[in-house]
């Protein structure tokens, strides 16, 4: 057992072993789909093999459940009052990058994916929700990959660390410290004294929404597998498609019913707790979300106004792409149903700010946040008020609530990290060669976790052609885009790892 001052070594393998058991079991459950959609591969014993899944899944999803059973067995010793802030950072840091390195396997072993370098990028792009994609033709990929490639994202949206917590009390190890860290901004005691059955009815809700929609998206004119895929990556906020052009193709109809739940997967998981259990009046009276509500209309506004004078001729078009675009953006999914870099300039310029709103605290969705947004707005408006009256006690307010300084301050250096790593993340994508509007694109794309950005990685195009280094520095954009920056930026404060 760990001394006070030690970390808890054991205990993040335990924890890291049981996700990677789990996400072993779904790689195999993925060869369902390969051997329906094509039986050949099945009796196909090549690895390396593009046109065939069957054996790369398999094989992938025994190295690692076994790993993964091995790391759990072998530290099977129960442990008391195991997680505390540092094991919970790292559990949730360690598990993040173990999970999208093994996620890779399959398009590695199957030679969808080029090297290491594109696997890794393309499984990191699912487990963070950000629908980066570095396949050009999609299409072409084998089904059982496909429906790997969407399972990433689903499990990534509602943070595969937030599954174990249910039976993490049984194990004999607190998981409340995990649950704060996927959620920041959100409060359990809310929905259920007890973590346990929060994490249960919170699953409940994920699991429903996947399964209207797919209901839906079948009733339109999806197959049932493509209409699968596009659920789980709408319910996560990811993006990742089963078509090279996305929604484009899809009828009026299924843009709709997508845009709707992309809308949906944006809300704060509080807020949709309150929305499924008929608690209407406890759902509108949250300003964040009437902050959310507010903005995707205010923004569907003007661009339809502007589409429909410079790009349509008529009304309905224009509606239907505003409506569809902005709230892919704003939600983070990036799913697109037209390449909006064709459109006049300023309109790039209103979707690229858009890509730094971010959804609602506790969501799927990446990006700032609307209630850290909110809070902003709110300190800027106070101080201004204080500078006339610089006796007065001004409190800022949040669903009448007084907001303590010590929040504010976390959201303002978290707000200046979040422009600091933009900044310098754009410029390292400068230095390897990237013209400047990819520059800056790919890096609010990935730290946003939105996947289509601007310049060579605009709607209609993939990441294929960014170099490998590049890459690299992009995946760890997606990771501390998704796990909050300072949850991995504190693992490298000395401040952390003192006694």
């Amino acid at each position: 057992m760990a001394g006070p001052n030690r970390v808890n070594l054991s205990v993040i393998l335990k924890v890291t072993g049981m996700l990677l058991v789990i996400e072993g079991f779904l790689m195999l459950g993925c060869l369902g789909f390969s051997a329906w959609y094509d039986p050949y591969s099945m009796i196909d014993y090549g690895l390396f093999n593009p046109k065939h899944d069957f054996l790369p899944l398999f094989v992938s999803g025994i190295i690692t459940s076994t790993l993964g059973l091995f790391l759990w067995v072998s530290n099977r010793q129960p442990f008391r009052n195991a997680i505390g802030k540092r094991e919970g950072y790292l559990i949730f840091t360690i598990s993040w990058l173990s999970i999208s390195l093994f996620g890779a396997l399959p398009y590695l072993l199957s030679g969808v994916a080029q090297n290491l370098t594109d696997a890794f990028f393309e499984s990191m792009s699912g487990f963070t929700t950000t629908g980066a994609t570095i396949f050009s033709n999609v299409e072409s990929i084998p089904n059982g990959l496909l429906f790997w490639r969407a399972t990433t994202q689903w499990l990534g949206g509602m943070a595969i660390i937030v599954l174990p917590i249910t039976v993490l009390p049984f194990l004999g190890i607190g998981g409340m410290q995990l649950f704060i860290s996927e959620a920041p901004g959100f409060s359990p005691e809310k929905l259920h004294p007890r973590i346990t059955e929060t994490i249960k009815k919170l699953w409940f809700i994920y699991l429903a929404i996947t399964m209207i929609l797919t209901l839906l998206l079948v009733a339109g004119d999806m197959t049932f597998f493509d209409a699968l895929c596009h659920a789980f990556s709408t319910v996560s906020t990811g993006g990742f498609s089963t078509r090279n052009d996305s929604i484009t193709g899809y009828s009026e109809y299924v843009r709709y019913v997508i845009a709707f739940f992309m809308l949906l997967a944006g809300i704060g998981s509080t807020v949709l707790f309150f929305i499924f259990t008929g608690q209407w009046r406890k759902a509108f009276a949250n300003e964040e979300l009437r902050y959310y509500l507010s903005l995707m209309l205010f923004c569907i506004i003007v661009c339809t106004i502007a589409l429909s004078f410079l790009v349509h001729d008529t009304f309905r078009p224009a509606l239907g792409e505003s409506v569809f675009q902005v709230i892919s953006i704003i939600s983070t999914t990036g799913f697109i149903t037209a390449d909006y870099q064709q459109w006049p300039s300023f309109l790039w310029a209103f979707f690229f700010l858009l890509m730094f709103t971010g959804a609602c605290a506790g969501s799927t969705g990446g990006g700032v946040k609307m209630v850290r947004i909110l809070l902003l707005l709110k300190n800027s408006t106070h101080e201004l008020k204080r500078l006339v009256h610089p006796q007065a006690i001004i409190p800022v307010r949040l669903n009448g609530r007084y907001v303590s300084e010590d929040t504010i301050f976390n959201i303002l250096a978290f707000f200046l990290i979040y422009i600091m790593v933009f900044a310098g993340g754009s410029f390292v994508m400068s230095l390897m060669g990237l013209e400047f509007y990819t520059a800056i694109g790919t890096t609010a794309a990935c730290i946003g976790n939105i996947g289509p950005g601007l310049g060579s990685v605009g709607p209609m195009h993939s990441y294929a052609a960014i170099p490998d280094g590049a890459k690299w520095i992009l995946s760890f954009l997606m990771l501390i885009g998704r796990l909050e920056f300072l949850t991995v930026f504190i693992l490298f404060s000395r401040t952390f790892w003192k006694k």
